[in-house]
């Protein structure tokens, strides 16, 4: 448990005084980069200090005029932190409703811009969250989502969910196909305790929405491609 708790205390020894300064900051100036460098400096250094060796592949393949959406599998909680901590530029992401109304960490998350989702399979539910993250694109953040919409629970993928390709057909945001792998070692699902290790995060080659007939075609392309990135055993 000693990675566990490390990566817990740099997360608290960071993390306060970064709500504690910068949530008031963008407050008052509506400057909202202070608090996310801040929050990647705690998500990159925990991983660090808890012996989570980020390999990351592919940085150069993303656009840096534009505003992308980054589609990755999930296979472990250490995911976001991963993922989030290299992409470059500033991200938003989807996530439940429920952490939005978090104390002190919701407001950051709302400052962020980051979107709500409610998970009740209500069509004008998915389409107000398809409507803010379009919003949320058009400023130039890019979007970063787990296309699975859960943690594997054995690292195999799993189905994907539509969400995600009705907004890159309807923005014609480039998708970022992720790859993300050895995280579900480094933290296996159902558990606390933490091991140190290598944590591989593949990006891939954008496509372009514009190119696909139906979002059914850029779905398979984007499961190709993130499928091409992982060991074999997972691509079942």
């Amino acid at each position: 448990m000693i990675w566990s708790l490390l990566f817990l205390a740099n997360m608290i020894v960071t993390g306060i005084p970064t709500a504690l300064l910068f949530i008031p900051w963008c407050w008052l100036t509506g400057n909202v980069l202070p608090l996310y460098k801040g929050t990647r400096f705690m998500l990159s250094s925990s991983c660090r200090i808890a012996g989570v060796r980020l390999r990351p592949e592919g940085l150069d393949r993303i656009p840096r005029d534009r505003a992308c959406i980054f589609m990755s599998n999930h296979v472990s909680n250490l995911d976001p932190p991963a993922l989030i901590s290299l992409i470059p530029g500033r991200t938003s992401a989807f996530m439940k409703r429920a952490l939005m109304n978090l104390p002190i960490l919701g407001t950051g998350f709302r400052q962020g811009e980051f979107i709500a989702v409610d998970r009740t399979g209500n069509p004008s539910d998915a389409q107000r969250s398809v409507a803010e993250a379009q919003r949320v694109l058009s400023k130039g953040i890019h979007i970063t989502t787990f296309v699975e919409g859960t943690r594997s629970p054995d690292g195999r993928m799993l189905p994907f969910k539509k969400g995600p390709f009705f907004l890159a057909k309807a923005s014609g945001a480039p998708c970022i196909p992720v790859s993300i792998y050895g995280t579900e070692s480094i933290l296996r699902k159902g558990s606390l305790r933490m091991h140190p290790g290598p944590a591989h995060v593949v990006f891939h080659a954008p496509i372009e929405p514009a190119n696909y007939a139906t979002r059914e075609e850029l779905m398979q392309a984007v499961r190709v491609a993130i499928a091409s990135g992982l060991p074999e055993w997972m691509r079942q």
